[in-house]
């Protein structure tokens, strides 16, 4: 299943404030809960949290790169 890994490290790292930071976590939170509420899961693994969608579509349509091993991500046609 084609997944991206959330990395925070900089999220905030450019902001001036404590406001403009506040502003960039609400930003990244308001995501996040549209993220669930289409169907995005988190599952967590030993090389970190994947950030998942059953379909592809859906996946594709946020823009997100498929961290998924080459191998994986090949389609066999029949």
């Amino acid at each position: 299943m084609a997944y991206f890994t959330w990395k925070d490290t900089g999220l905030s790292s450019d902001c001036a404030s404590l406001a403009a930071m506040a502003s960039r976590f609400e930003e990244a939170a308001a995501l996040m809960r549209r993220m669930a509420s289409e169907g995005f899961q988190l599952e967590r693994h030993s090389d970190g949290q994947h950030i998942t969608h059953p379909d592809p579509t859906v996946f594709e349509a946020y823009g997100f790169i498929n961290e998924e091993s080459p191998v994986r991500q090949l389609t066999l046609l029949p």
